[in-house]
């Protein structure tokens, strides 16, 4: 067999139906727009920390969704909380309250 330079990856499937939503919930609860959001990638194609780090909103969005907690917390504290992304928000999700609450959940739930 060749050697072309990559590998697939493994498939892999999530069962959202049995993950924990509690945390999502409270989430939801505490920043109302954050249901709003479409995941269109704005705010990650905005934010000063993505450019300086491996920062992505929308991963860690679509991971806090999905109940995928860890290590979820030493990537939030890259975030800087400078607001760019609010403004290049177009459905008006308060991004940095979500980051801020999401910080705050997972410390409460440890």
């Amino acid at each position: 067999m060749a050697n072309f330079g990559f590998t697939i990856s493994k498939p892999r499937s999530l069962n959202l139906d049995n993950t924990d939503k509690s945390n999502l919930f409270e989430l939801e609860k505490r920043v109302i727009s954050f249901r709003r959001c479409i995941n269109c990638g704005g705010c990650s194609a905005t934010c000063s920390a993505g450019q300086f780090t491996d920062f992505n909103i929308r991963k860690i969005h679509a991971l806090y969704r999905r109940g995928e907690f860890q290590n979820l917390e030493e990537e939030l504290k890259k975030c800087m909380l400078c607001g760019k992304c609010i403004l290049a928000c177009p459905r008006g999700v308060n991004l940095r309250s979500m980051i801020i609450n999401m910080r705050q959940i997972l410390s409460e739930n440890k």
